[in-house]
């Protein structure tokens, strides 16, 4: 009887005959004062216990997350002749950067139950309930959120770019810009068939400042007295300097 049961218990267990094995080119970043971007590749293979089924390819999906944080969308307008904000929505938690590449088209491999499920494409990432309660259009602040961080490529999606070998081998490259934010970045990696997800997996880049630059920001949080001290001598310092300059420059 236990033994019957037991094996009842397995058999309603998911059977994954697909899954990931995956790695990213490096787990760590570091912001120094040159830094100009970075570019992650992140590769892998899908482990297979039988045969590549037939019906829908395999499809893979990747995305990379990085630090959230509640955030104020501020509507301008121009009013007795200059541009002032008027009204606002408030926003739960948006990611800094979030990027998705996909072998394909994300309407083509990707269902929306399965999206709710995962949390993959860009608005499913933002939690923005309660936002109706700000404004009547409020749907349209998180559009021009949403648009304006493509714009500074703090949010990006590439279909198409994650390229299959034979079904099985798959590698992308993800571009993170100059301004990043300090922090965990989260890469999550989806096998996905007909639409399904079939596997997930999930690494972690830290992205931190170093040199100079971690000094600096050390400095401004750990002792704000010291840091605005500074400023101030390294402004009379720069002012003194330029007006020594241009008396040279006149003799």
């Amino acid at each position: 009887m236990i033994r019957a049961f037991a094996l009842l218990c397995l058999m309603a267990l998911p059977v994954h005959s697909e899954t990931i094995v995956a790695g990213v080119s490096q787990n760590l970043i570091s912001i120094t004062t040159d830094f100009s971007g970075s570019e992650i590749l992140i590769y892998g293979a899908v482990k297979r216990e039988a045969p590549i089924p037939g019906g829908d390819p395999i499809e893979v999906i990747v995305t990379v997350q990085g630090p959230s944080s509640p955030l104020v969308v501020r509507r301008k307008e121009h009013r007795y002749g200059i541009w002032m904000n008027t009204e606002s929505v408030h926003i739960g938690q948006a990611p800094s950067f979030y990027a998705i590449a996909a072998s394909a088209a994300l309407k083509d491999i990707l269902s929306e139950t399965e999206d709710l499920r995962h949390g993959i494409t860009i608005p499913r990432v933002i939690y923005a309930i309660g936002i109706a309660d700000d404004a009547k259009d409020a749907p349209d602040f998180l559009d021009a959120m949403i648009r304006l961080r493509k714009e500074t490529g703090s949010f990006s999606l590439k279909e198409h770019s994650v390229g299959m070998l034979e079904s099985t081998l798959f590698r992308t490259d993800i571009e993170l810009p100059a301004n990043l934010t300090e922090g965990d970045y989260k890469v999550r990696i989806f096998l996905t068939r007909g639409g399904k997800v079939l596997d997930s997996s999930e690494k972690t880049v830290l992205v931190h400042k170093a040199g100079l630059e971690r000094w600096i920001y050390s400095l401004a949080h750990e002792q704000p007295f010291l840091y605005g001290l500074l400023a101030l001598v390294l402004a009379v310092v720069a002012g003194w300097a330029a007006s020594a300059i241009f008396t040279l420059l006149r003799r």
